[in-house]
């Protein structure tokens, strides 16, 4: 039948635009419902399909009912913050690490969609204010967050959640069945488990943000910061991080500490 035909090259147009996270998901809820996008548990607004939800923010405020418009307007917002002069390190690659992160996680803990739908929104906004003003910088983000999916129309539900997880960055603590909150602090610790150069490359980026701290000033404040995160155990949250970063992030945060505090 036409109608349904051009619904089905719609919803595979949609599909296939969104971010590697949600579409096996999205795949084996169109297939299995005969291409009924209202069987996802999320509405599906018209339009969606023809928005940039190639970006996973876009992707993400589609697939919980948002309008395309607003969330397209709150990607090209969000890529010009992380695009700032001042960031370093917590710049677009950054974000993109912690999506992609997220999203290998996401997938091993069998996240529900739309858990990583919310997931996916925390993930971009967790940095998207950055002025070197930890605790601000976060609830800030936070709120901006909220704007946005509020200005969107996403639920209230599910723009307390972003918002909540965004938040769970000032602590980096969450309760300990908080599964999707625990995946996205995980992913933007990854870093510390990287290959020594990769992280080596890292604290030199971080060390460029804070270039106005004199160097025993930033020695004291980065040993305290790394100090406490040695004496985590463990160090991440979920298994599935602690089974790829764990030892090689002790490792490096041990040679760190031991540069940081050498005269």
């Amino acid at each position: 039948m036409p109608g349904q035909a051009c619904t089905a090259k719609r919803l595979r147009k949609l599909v296939h635009a969104l971010p590697q996270t949600f579409r096996a998901d999205a795949e084996a809820a169109a297939s299995a419902t005969m291409i009924d996008p209202t069987r996802w548990g999320v509405t599906v607004r018209q339009g969606c399909e023809n928005s940039l939800v190639e970006t996973v923010w876009t992707g993400a405020v589609c697939l919980l009912g948002g309008d395309p418009q607003v969330a397209a307007a709150a990607a090209a917002d969000l890529g010009a913050r992380y695009a700032e002069s001042h960031r370093r390190y917590h710049n677009s690659a950054h974000v993109q690490a912690v999506l992609q992160d997220a999203a290998v996680l996401a997938g091993e803990l069998r996240l529900p969609a739309e858990e990583r739908a919310v997931l996916a929104i925390a993930a971009g906004a967790h940095d998207v204010v950055y002025d070197g003003r930890p605790g601000d910088d976060e609830r800030r983000s936070a709120s901006w967050a909220r704007d946005w999916l509020t200005r969107a129309g996403v639920g209230e539900v599910h723009v307390a959640r972003a918002e909540k997880l965004v938040l769970a960055t000032v602590t980096h603590s969450a309760p300990p069945d908080d599964l999707t909150a625990w995946v996205l602090l995980d992913a933007d610790l990854a870093v510390l488990g990287a290959d020594p150069e990769v992280y080596d490359r890292y604290r030199a980026a971080v060390r460029e943000e804070y270039a106005a701290l004199d160097e025993p000033s930033w020695r004291a404040g980065r040993a305290a910061v790394m100090s406490g995160l040695l004496a985590r155990d463990p160090l991440y949250g979920t298994g599935a991080a602690r089974r790829r970063w764990e030892a090689m992030a002790m490792a490096n945060i041990a040679r760190e500490l031991d540069s940081l505090t050498a005269t």
